[in-house]
């Protein structure tokens, strides 16, 4: 059984395929990312190493550079252990661990280049390790810096979503409707949204995955300076017209969010994606007022109401 109306020359899958999906399971994570597994892959991908590096998390960063510095100090710190402590002139441990010690922090020193000259090395096989060390010490720590450049420099848009899309009065009908803002301090203009609505539909007794693009009341704005509720107007020619929530659990509804913007600080553009199911619908609801007057006039928007919600009284005719 078909549950929404469908514009019959409107079939683009957007890459994601047909297969329908199920349960709980997302086309598109709310960070943007789309929920794929992709396995048969070569453990190793050196050619995805930098993109791996620029798009983590700036904590898995931080913790993949350190767990990389404490490595390599201790594989060197092995090598003048093996070597013969000896051979290191001012490290004075007798201990196994003092001598590791004392090699260790040698080795942050020479990868450093620092080098403070309590401990040096006497001979030639150590001086050959430390001067081999000092090279590499050089490219990692210029590998580093580019990396650190390349995460600052890198163009992208924080935008701050609703956690929540509303079912709200809107004119004379009803709307469903999200809220985004800026939430860094530079200038987004030119900005473009798409809403996407996926569902799973029965065709000739086989269920499939369906995409309709959303009618929005403005689908663009020159510059987003407060918030922006974005509202697709639920009329007769919505596929959302008359449906309860019951129809859109079982059609296992998921609406993408794409925008795209112009940041005018990097003067490039810059794209962020999100995506609710049909939980993240609430019925019967507004979005809270997110602005007030400062006393000298000044509007004022406050970031961390954006997704707070007020329900609303349902009006007969």
């Amino acid at each position: 059984m078909t549950l929404f109306k469908r514009k019959s020359q409107v079939d683009d899958d957007l890459g994601f395929g047909n297969m329908p999906l199920i349960g709980n399971e997302r086309l598109m994570n709310p960070d943007g990312t789309s929920n794929v597994k992709r396995i048969g892959l070569p453990l190793f991908r050196t050619s995805d190493t930098y993109t791996w590096l620029i798009s983590m998390s700036w904590k898995q960063f931080l913790f993949i550079i350190l767990l990389a510095y404490l490595a390599v100090n201790t594989l060197f710190a092995s090598l003048y252990v093996w070597i013969g402590t000896e051979h290191l002139r001012g490290a004075e441990g007798l201990l196994l661990q003092d001598r590791f010690s004392d090699a260790f922090f040698f080795s942050a020193q020479t990868i450093s280049t620092v080098g403070y000259g309590h401990i040096s090395p006497n001979g030639f096989l150590t001086s050959c390790l430390a001067a081999f060390e000092s090279m590499l010490g050089l490219l990692a720590f210029a590998l580093a810096t580019g990396l650190l450049y390349g995460r600052f420099s890198r163009p992208t848009a924080n935008i701050i979503y609703s956690k929540n899309m509303v079912i709200a009065p809107y004119k004379d009908i009803k709307g469903l409707m999200f809220r985004l803002a800026n939430h860094r301090n530079n200038q987004l203009i030119e900005i473009e949204i798409q809403m996407i609505m996926t569902y799973n539909e029965m065709v000739n007794g086989k269920v499939i995955r369906r995409f309709y693009p959303m009618e929005l009341e403005r689908s663009k704005i020159s510059l987003l300076t407060l918030s922006w509720t974005v509202v697709h107007p639920i009329d007769e020619h919505s596929p959302l017209y008359n449906k309860t929530p019951e129809d859109l659990a079982e059609a296992e509804l998921e609406i993408l969010v794409m925008l795209k913007a112009f940041d005018d600080t990097f003067s490039q553009t810059v794209h962020t994606r999100t995506s609710y199911r049909d939980e993240d619908i609430v019925h019967n609801a507004k979005f809270a007022n997110v602005f007030s007057r400062h006393e000298t006039g000044q509007i004022i928007i406050d970031l961390s109401k954006i997704g707070h919600t007020d329900l609303v009284e349902e009006t007969n005719g």
